[in-house]
């Protein structure tokens, strides 16, 4: 099974910007390793929180489609919110 992201690069960056993302149903991300410059990334919230009830997701190579382009990623870490339905936050290290 092969799980394929779309995603976008953040242009505003810090905890009030993430917030707006949140609310807008959106999810702050970043994408590190493989000896390139993290990447502060933009997902879709509905999409990510469905994909991470899905245990292969975890256990998965991903495809994260950054602007047009492919990178292989993997779940690093991801944060939830404490009580709430919503995610806060992922972590995908390049592969």
């Amino acid at each position: 099974m092969s799980f394929e992201l779309i995603a976008s690069k953040r242009v505003d960056l810090g905890t009030g910007a993430s917030r707006r993302l949140r609310h807008a149903g959106q999810v702050p991300a970043v994408v590190y390793g493989a000896g390139k410059e993290a990447v502060s990334l933009v997902l879709d919230h509905n999409t990510m929180y469905y994909a991470l009830k899905n245990e292969a997701f975890h256990a998965s190579v991903l495809d994260l489609v950054i602007d047009g382009q492919k990178e292989q990623v993997k779940v690093a870490a991801f944060q939830m919110h404490p009580y709430k339905q919503q995610v806060m936050h992922i972590d995908f290290a390049r592969v």
